[in-house]
């Protein structure tokens, strides 16, 4: 029996602990329907006490020099790929459109990861874990982003991977889980009709599933981003942080890195973290105060947080419930103004989903809710190289000039 973590539902409390793969509770799964967010998602959780009484003092700088292996659920970080995933920048922003700003703004730029997109957290953690168990096939639904990371960590851990998309994807994700040597399968339908179908083929064939919300260890990959912005701002935490939001597992994954280190004793209260959705894809907000779900039909310009029905909706929801996070939504102008102006100020080009998240902080603060002094942090998920057509309406290319020094003063208004 596996004794460093077990499993523990979030709807029906039950504790599983198991040598096998899991994905969802057994008994709340029963109780799923397609029109709803599936109940029975698991939370990953470690003997705290246990790890506490055996590194006592300076126990956070005691996980960080191990890799944080005893609060993640592999045996080794030499099961890792040895692609540099994670320990992304972040960047201090003292001013925005030449007005000094007098809070601190800092993005998190998990563009940097290896595939260009937050999602190699999880593909990290769930490859490792296959190595260790002799797992070689891996498969995913995605609109873009978890198949490109999946694709090109099961490149560099020489595994195999399949991805199911919609077939409407961005030209750019599709191409770049390609060029990886994964076997794409595109479907006719959105996002949760390749999920429905990835989990029907991986019960059928015994493959090991990396979607978000249905394999626990995903969010687990995930919360490291929680471990890093502690350590980042000198072991103290930021007041805000603006998370892009569509499954609701990245915000359940912030959430469950910081409650690691509460329960651990290494902090003391969780950051405000602030949801932040397009209005086309609302349906995580919509439903925080509602007793029933319902779903509305997702369109959004930020195709990665565009879905129907939030696999991760009940553990996000009570993450956001009890530890009293925020929550905004913007529309599909804002979020590619958002872009802009982060492009512009900052050098950092995003792609909408991300982009989501810049448009939340920019609500806060042109509505002066953003306090003087306070430290904010905003996540940014993915490159704007994943989606050059949703930018295509702010920019115009000029036509060419002809190759003399004339033509160009006066294309330059010299």
């Amino acid at each position: 029996m596996n004794n460093k973590f077990h499993f523990l539902c979030v709807d029906c409390g039950k504790i599983i602990n198991s040598t096998k793969v899991e994905y969802l509770c057994n008994d709340c799964e029963s109780n799923n329907s397609v029109s709803q967010p599936p109940q029975g998602v698991l939370k990953t959780e470690y003997n705290f006490s246990e790890i506490k009484s055996r590194l006592h003092e300076g126990i956070f700088n005691k996980l960080e020099n191990t890799g944080f292996i005893d609060i993640l659920p592999i045996k080794s970080i030499n099961s890792l790929p040895y692609l540099k995933v994670g320990n992304t920048p972040l960047y201090n922003v003292t001013e925005l459109n030449k007005t000094e700003l007098n809070f601190s703004l800092l993005l998190k730029d998990d563009s940097q990861n290896p595939t260009f997109s937050f999602k190699d957290r999880a593909s990290a953690i769930v490859s490792a874990y296959a190595k260790e168990n002799n797992i070689d096939t891996i498969v995913a639904a995605s609109t873009g982003n978890a198949g490109s990371s999946l694709a090109g960590i099961c490149a560099a851990q020489k595994q195999r991977a399949i991805i199911f998309v919609p077939a409407n994807a961005p030209k750019a994700k599709l191409t770049q889980i390609m060029m990886y040597g994964a076997q794409i399968v595109p479907v006719n339908g959105n996002y949760d009709t390749a999920f429905d179908l990835s989990i029907e083929i991986t019960k059928k064939y015994g493959w090991y599933n990396r979607n978000t919300a249905f394999n626990p260890l995903t969010i687990e990959g995930k919360k490291t981003v929680s471990y890093e912005l502690y350590s980042q701002l000198n072991q103290s935490l930021p007041d805000r942080i603006f998370v892009p939001v569509g499954d609701g597992v990245i915000i359940s994954g912030v959430y469950k890195g910081f409650e690691d280190l509460l329960k651990l004793g290494i902090i003391k209260k969780i950051p405000t973290i602030v949801a932040v959705q397009a209005f086309g894809s609302s349906n995580i907000i919509n439903n925080l105060n509602r007793q029933e779900f319902i779903s509305t039909p997702s369109k959004t310009v930020a195709d990665s947080i565009s879905v129907n029905i939030p696999r991760n909706f009940r553990m996000s929801k009570k993450y956001l419930q009890t530890f009293e996070g925020e929550n905004i939504l913007v529309n599909d102008d804002e979020i590619i103004a958002a872009s802009k102006v982060l492009s512009s100020n900052t050098g950092i080009f995003t792609e909408p989903a991300a982009a989501t998240a810049f448009a939340g902080f920019l609500s806060y603060y042109n509505n002066n809710r953003l306090k003087k002094e306070s430290k904010n942090v905003v996540i940014l998920t993915g490159s704007g190289l994943k989606d050059l057509n949703a930018v295509q309406s702010i920019i115009n290319i000029p036509n060419p000039v002809n190759p003399t020094i004339s033509d160009v003063e006066r294309f330059l208004n010299l």
